[in-house]
């Protein structure tokens, strides 16, 4: 690990700033870093206030490199291994007052070939963050085409999502689908061969299998009610996305909790107008990555920051019906 960590630049955290901003960790707080990685986030609200961080991710590998962080924080650390939407049973009876979500995948885990995430580096066809269950190449190699196709269009909007599958399925019947270059050729007998002026015929298809196969898109909709139950009134959420699905979801989220939703007829009475927002929102819409962050790093480009401050309604009902996505009986 230690001659990895030599090769790759430091992980730099993506709007840092505006996410201290957001969160304002205060003297005493506890918080929470749902999407721990390379602890960047952890380290600046350590930094910015005398609080306590509990800290969650479900790759064991980051769990490992980690341990030095805590050590260096003893005891205003806590660093536990599990998926961010079992936050509530990872954290117990802890009082929270903020959270902060940095969904999809950490640059860590793309530098790794072995770890599958990436078409750029030939490795293993895995993409498993937890390092467990069920892999990309399990996926490409087993499902119907009908599904693949799917995944692909619901978790990666590809048009060509009919095509690819088909591809896929008449190159696993040659042989399977082992390693990431062995996907990016069966993506390519549809595509072509990348151009430099358009992005990677795979990127598209290789994030929806992500999505896919660590059940993304299921896990931050859980995490989010997680989050609006366990926040006390004035508890902060803050959440960065870099997908438009990923950001479509927190965005649903926010809109209905914090009443903006259409909810029937304007002329009904109060007490039939549904119930009272569980978060008001500390700005509108979104948060972009300042211009000299993304000319620094343009993993920032695509980052979107929203944030809600907990009321003291009750929680609402769980929506994810309403804010999650499905690939069960899509057709497109």
């Amino acid at each position: 690990m230690a001659a990895q960590e030599n090769i790759h630049p430091p992980h730099v955290p993506v709007m840092l700033p505006e996410v201290l901003s957001a969160l304002s960790p205060r003297d005493g707080g506890i918080y929470l870093d749902g999407t721990f990685g390379a602890g960047g986030y952890t380290r600046a609200i350590l930094e910015a206030a005398n609080c306590k961080v509990i800290a969650i991710d479900r790759d064991p590998s980051a769990i490992r490199a980690g341990q030095a962080l805590v050590s260096e924080y003893d005891p205003r650390l806590s660093l536990r291994e599990g998926r961010f939407a079992d936050m509530e049973a990872l954290v117990g009876a802890e009082r929270i007052d903020g959270i902060v979500l940095d969904i999809g995948v950490s640059s860590m885990q793309i530098d790794e070939a072995g770890r599958g995430f990436s078409f750029l580096r030939d490795g293993p066809l895995d993409m498993r963050m937890a390092q467990s269950g069920t892999s990309a190449a399990d996926a490409v190699n087993t499902l119907p085409q009908e599904i693949l196709s799917n995944i692909i269009y619901v978790f990666g909007e590809e048009p060509r999502s009919r095509a690819i599958a088909r591809a896929i399925v008449e190159a696993r019947k040659e042989a399977p689908i082992i390693t990431t270059q062995g996907l990016v050729k069966a993506i390519e007998r549809v595509t072509g061969r990348p151009r430099p002026d358009k992005i990677h015929p795979a990127t598209r298809t290789f994030q929806a299998l992500r999505i896919h196969v660590n059940g993304e898109l299921d896990e931050l909709v859980e995490a989010l009610h997680a989050a609006e139950r366990m926040l006390p009134q004035g508890g902060r959420l803050v959440v960065v996305t870099f997908h438009s699905l990923e950001d479509r979801i927190v965005k649903r989220f926010f809109t209905s909790r914090s009443g903006k939703l259409p909810s029937g007829s304007r002329h009904l009475p109060d007490a039939v107008k549904g119930p009272e927002p569980s978060f008001e929102l500390p700005f509108k819409g979104h948060l972009g990555a300042s211009d000299e962050e993304t000319r620094l790093n343009p993993r920032a480009r695509s980052a979107k920051l929203r944030a809600g401050i907990r009321t003291a309604a009750a929680p609402m009902p769980p929506i994810a019906d309403d804010i999650g996505l499905s690939v069960q009986g899509t057709r497109h």
